[in-house]
């Protein structure tokens, strides 16, 4: 085995360490089931028919719900590639990547709606306390947790170990120290904190994108990475992030990827000419 293939061998088996592979398999169908047993339970318990409680609530304007529900997905794939380069082969990553965000992140939609509906949260938690089932709820609580923030972590100390050329190690203990530190604040705050982020991420999973599909040949062939910063890109991502939290007009995360974009191919043109 070649020096780099143990490399990503043992950063394969750290991203997985924190929670062992049969326990993913076996956690994630788990918090589906108690999920949907929730819902099932909140329609049939409910002193209003589905339509009857949709109808009362408070909802979001169409331009809004999709903002987010769009920031949501790129949001997740710019992570995705972190995990999903771990797969045996390139099929089990692309079906696994479509089950995740198509079924396991719509059904995740339909949680947070009930919960809305239901009890005026933003979690099927809050659905499971209002129905008294106290232990079912921090069980899905605690693995929804336990398997979402090892990745989100994981991502994080790759992330912050390419930037700064330090080890991940440390780098992972910093960020959840002061992940947890601040999930204190987050806990009463979290629906904005979600909109920031949907409107700041996207910007950054365009850059990546339009990286990829401008520079193929670079993909293509195994080259070390080098120090070279492209400001136009970091621009795009400060502007297209600064845009999508400031404009109402249109769909936040669009308008912020399509900044994104330009400022981008301005930069490849700008390179371009100087060549």
């Amino acid at each position: 085995m070649s020096t780099k293939e143990q490399k990503v061998k043992v950063d394969a088996d750290y991203s997985l360490m924190p929670v062992p592979g049969h326990a993913r398999r076996n956690i994630v169908p788990l918090i589906a089931m108690l999920g949907i047993a929730a819902m099932v339970i909140a329609v049939r318990t409910g002193d209003a028919s589905l339509t009857e409680k949709f109808a009362e609530s408070q909802g979001l304007s169409i331009i809004t719900g999709a903002g987010m529900v769009i920031g949501s997905f790129v949001s997740g794939g710019t992570a995705t590639p972190n995990f999903a380069r771990f797969a045996k082969t390139p099929k089990a990553a692309v079906w696994t990547t479509i089950i995740a965000f198509f079924l396991g992140n719509s059904l995740m939609f339909c949680f947070g709606a009930f919960s809305g509906v239901y009890v005026g949260g933003n979690d099927i938690f809050e659905v499971m306390i209002a129905l008294n089932l106290t232990l079912f709820a921090v069980i899905v609580l605690g693995l929804n947790i336990w398997t979402t923030n090892d990745n989100a972590l994981y991502s994080a100390g790759l992330g912050l170990s390419n930037i700064t050329k330090i080890k991940k190690s440390p780098l992972v203990l910093i960020s959840g120290a002061l992940g947890t530190i601040t999930a204190i604040w987050l806990y009463n705050n979290f629906t904005g904190w979600l909109n920031v982020l949907n409107c700041t991420l996207p910007p950054v999973g365009a850059i990546l994108v339009l990286g990829f599909f401008c520079h193929k040949e670079d993909y293509a062939q195994d080259k070390e990475n080098t120090l070279e910063v492209n400001w136009f890109a970091i621009a795009g991502v400060v502007l297209g992030a600064v845009i999508a939290n400031v404009v109402p007009v249109g769909i936040a995360s669009i308008n912020g990827m399509a900044v994104a974009c330009i400022c981008y191919l301005v930069g490849e043109a700008v390179n371009k000419k100087g060549k």
